[in-house]
């Protein structure tokens, strides 16, 4: 399919240098600056353009705001065999979740499971971004995260206590893809929300009610309303318990305690995140388990399908084949957002993104 004219491709090499060369101007440190450019270019080649350099200007408003740490000592503050839980003095959330998903994949090669929690972090863009490197190592990875703000009521309420929560699940294969599940316990994440309201899109039904019950399909209006959950009860249910094992648990920020970083540029958040590391090996040998995968990736394809239906997908095909896509081609970026980097660029005085 061709792609919409309004849509420009760019290269994953000058994404990443220009989003370096924006941390660098705020004062972080270069190797950091390269880290986070690297994970959230990563993001915008997987297709995940809500959590991409979309957030950009926002990450660089909290730092000149002071709300976020530029030289933080990310370090480990408990610890026992199969778990550690991670302070990261306020530094930017890539970085805290690459130091514990490290630290997760470090300790399952000898206790076979490891969970590994995060407190003072930040957002740290889409969940299978982490939930992805333990399989890397032949683990399973489970990432979840309270969000970076409020846009769910309690089941039935109207009071914002809950954020879209998310988890992620990752799963080696052999010859197939990894199955990645990564999904907010909202209809829609709030990352979409925003790029819907910055291409002057309308939302579709379903994804936000106003306070009056009534479906709000107009982003700019995000604020009169809020987020649906999936599944009705069970998905304010999930996110409850995610924000319970990401956020209590950690000593980080939960319920009322949340910022919202989406319109606050000079508080800390706190943001809570946990990720898991399963050593397969440690359940049974590895090649087993891989054909396994294979033969039930395969069966579920094949599957006998409904009328209409044109194949059987699975977790993490869109992601696949998006990053076939824009690692090949460039990473598709609307005028809007193009509009908005190019201003940045100015602001901070460095090259505008090539193209």
């Amino acid at each position: 399919m061709a792609e919409p004219k309004q849509h420009q491709r760019i290269s994953g090499d000058q994404l990443r240098a220009f989003i370096a060369a924006a941390f660098e101007a705020v004062a972080v440190p270069r190797e950091d600056a390269k880290v986070i450019a690297q994970l959230m270019t990563q993001a915008d080649i997987n297709g995940s353009e809500g959590h991409g350099v979309f957030r950009l200007p926002q990450y660089i408003r909290r730092i000149k705001g002071g709300a976020v740490n530029v030289q933080p000592n990310i370090r480990v503050e408990r610890e026992m065999p199969g778990m550690a839980l991670v302070h990261g003095d306020n530094g930017m959330g890539h970085l805290v979740m690459k130091f514990a998903a490290e630290k997760a994949i470090e300790k399952a090669k000898t206790a076979g499971v490891a969970w590994v929690g995060a407190k003072w972090s930040n957002h740290a863009g889409p969940a299978a971004l982490y939930a992805a490197m333990p399989p890397m190592h032949n683990m399973i990875g489970l990432y979840m995260a309270v969000g970076s703000a409020n846009h769910l009521p309690p089941w039935g309420g109207l009071d914002m206590l809950l954020s879209t929560n998310p988890i992620a699940v990752a799963v080696p294969a052999g010859d197939e893809p990894a199955i990645v599940l990564d999904m907010a316990t909202t209809v829609a994440a709030y990352g979409k929300v925003k790029t819907k309201a910055q291409r002057g899109e309308m939302m579709p039904e379903g994804w936000m009610m106003d306070r009056q019950g009534n479906a709000l399909t107009d982003p700019k209006r995000a604020s009169e309303g809020f987020l649906l959950p999936i599944g009705g009860y069970k998905g304010y249910g999930l996110a409850l318990v995610l924000g319970l094992l990401a956020g209590n648990l950690n000593g980080a920020a939960m319920g009322k305690d949340v910022v919202d970083f989406n319109n606050d540029d000079t508080t800390e958040t706190n943001t809570g995140h946990a990720i898991i590391a399963i050593n397969i090996e440690a359940f049974q040998p590895l090649d087993e388990f891989k054909q396994g995968m294979d033969t039930l990736i395969r069966d579920v394809r094949n599957s006998q399908r409904l009328p209409g239906v044109d194949r059987i997908r699975l977790p993490g095909e869109g992601t696949h084949v998006a990053r076939a896509d824009n690692e090949k081609n460039g990473i598709p970026m609307p005028e809007a957002l193009l509009a908005a980097l190019d201003q940045l660029a100015g602001d901070l005085k460095i090259e505008k993104l090539a193209r």
